[in-house]
C-alpha cells in the first residue's frame, strides 16, 4: 500500500520525536536523585555529606520509579480509550447512527487499503476531532456534532484525513507515551510540592533534635536546604516534562495537515475545515487529550510558548505556501451572542484572492 503523508517529513518527525522521549528517563533520574534528597534530609541532615548519600541512595529508589512507570503505562496500554471516552463524554456509533460520517471515513480507508478505525462523536457544539489508541485494531477517530454540521463534505473528509493521517504517523502512540512520563513526574511532584509543611517542618525538627546531641552530627540547618534543593530539583523536572511534551506534539499538525492534503487531493478543503473550527475548538478535557485535538486554542503571553498546536493562521499559511490552496475567511459567529468587536472585524475582511498559489504539493489537485 502507499503511504499517505511527506514522508521524508515523517522519518524526521519520528527521529526528534524519539530523541525528545529519551529525555524522559533522564528526567525519571531526577525524580529519584529529589527523592533521595528529601530521605536524606530526614535521616542525615548534614549539608556536608547529604549530597553524598542521596547519591548513593538513588540506585535503590530506580527500581520504585521503574515500577510507578510500568504500572502506569499498563493502566495506559489497556484501559487509554475508556478514559478518553469518560472525559470527553465520546461514544462509540456505528453506520447506522451517521451514515455520512461512516461512509466518508470508509471510503478514505478503501482507497488506500488502510484498516478502518472505530467511529465516536462528542454531543457538543464545539467544532473539533482527535486521533486515539495504542494499537491497530483499538484506533479511533473521534469528532463532535458540532463538527458534522459546520463542514461540508469535502472538509469534512480533509479533516478525517488528517486524523488517519496521526494514525498512519504513529503519533497518537507517541503522545500516549510522552503522556505517561510526564503523569509520573506530575505526581511525584505533587507528592513533595502540594505537602511542603509536613517535610519542611519534619526536616527542621530532625535537624534540630540532632543539633542538640539526638543524633550521630551535627545537622543545623542541613535539612532545609537539601529538602529545598529537591523541590527546586522537582519544579525544574515538571517544567521540563511539559516543554517536552508540548515539543511532541507541536509540529505534527503540520505534518498531519500535508498528509490530508496528500490522502484528499484537496488542500482548499482543509483550509476552509480549519477556518470554520477557528475560534470554535474549544473542549475542556484534561491537558493530555487535548494534545490530541485537531485544534487546541492558543494561550496568549507567556503560555503561548508552551502551546501544543500552532496557530491555524500558520498552518493555512503553509498549506498556501506549499499546497497552492486558496485561503478563506474565518465562518461568521452564529452563536446567538455575537461579540459586536469580533463581527466587525469580520466583515471588514478582505475577499479572497482569486489567484491560486501552487507549491510542491499543487500536483495532487
Amino acid at each position: 500500500m502507499g503511504s499517505y503523508g511527506l514522508n521524508t517529513y515523517i522519518w524526521n518527525n519520528r527521529l526528534k520525536s524519539l530523541l525528545l522521549l529519551a529525555g524522559f528517563p533522564f528526567l525519571l533520574l531526577l525524580i529519584c536523585f529529589a527523592f533521595a534528597l528529601v530521605i536524606t534530609a530526614f535521616d542525615n541532615p548534614n549539608i556536608a555529606t547529604g549530597f553524598a548519600d542521596a547519591v548513593a541512595l538513588v540506585p535503590s529508589l530506580i527500581p520504585i520509579a521503574l515500577a510507578g512507570a510500568a504500572l502506569w503505562f499498563a493502566i495506559a496500554f489497556f484501559a487509554n480509550q475508556k478514559i478518553i471516552d469518560v472525559v470527553t463524554g465520546a461514544r462509540r456509533i456505528e453506520r447506522t447512527d451517521s451514515p455520512r460520517l461512516w461512509n466518508l471515513l470508509e471510503n478514505l480507508c478503501i482507497s488506500r487499503g488502510i484498516t478502518m478505525p472505530a467511529l465516536r462523536i462528542i454531543e457538543t457544539d464545539a467544532r473539533n476531532a482527535f486521533a486515539s489508541g495504542i494499537r491497530e485494531k483499538n484506533y479511533s477517530v473521534t469528532v463532535t456534532s458540532g463538527l458534522i454540521e459546520a463542514l461540508d463534505d469535502s472538509e469534512l473528509e480533509a479533516v478525517l484525513a488528517h486524523e488517519l493521517t496521526h494514525i498512519r504517523n504513529r503519533d497518537v502512540q507517541l503522545l500516549v507515551i510522552s503522556a505517561v512520563f510526564v503523569g509520573v513526574i506530575t505526581l511525584a511532584s505533587d507528592l513533595l510540592i502540594r505537602s511542603p509543611r509536613m517535610m519542611f517542618y519534619g526536616g527542621l525538627g530532625r535537624s534540630r533534635y540532632r543539633a542538640s546531641g539526638g543524633s550521630r552530627g551535627k545537622g543545623g540547618g542541613g535539612a532545609i536546604v537539601l529538602i529545598l534543593v529537591a523541590v527546586a530539583i522537582f519544579i525544574l523536572a515538571r517544567f521540563l516534562a511539559i516543554a517536552l511534551r508540548f515539543a511532541l506534539s507541536r509540529k505534527r499538525e503540520y505534518l498531519a495537515d500535508a498528509g490530508a492534503v496528500e490522502l484528499t487531493k484537496n488542500p482548499d478543503a482543509m483550509i476552509g475545515a480549519l477556518r470554520k473550527i477557528q475560534n470554535y475548538s474549544e473542549i475542556s478535557a484534561p491537558a493530555q487529550v487535548q494534545e490530541m485535538f485537531l485544534d487546541h486554542p492558543r494561550a496568549s503571553g507567556l503560555a503561548g510558548l508552551f502551546a501544543t498546536h500552532p496557530p491555524i493562521d500558520s498552518r493555512v499559511a503553509a498549506l498556501i505556501e506549499f499546497a497552492g490552496g486558496l485561503d478563506v475567511a474565518p465562518a461568521p459567529d452564529t452563536r446567538p451572542q455575537i461579540d459586536a468587536q469580533q463581527e466587525t472585524q469580520q466583515e471588514a475582511q478582505q475577499e479572497p484572492q482569486q489567484e491560486v498559489r501552487r507549491g510542491p504539493w499543487g500536483i495532487f489537485r
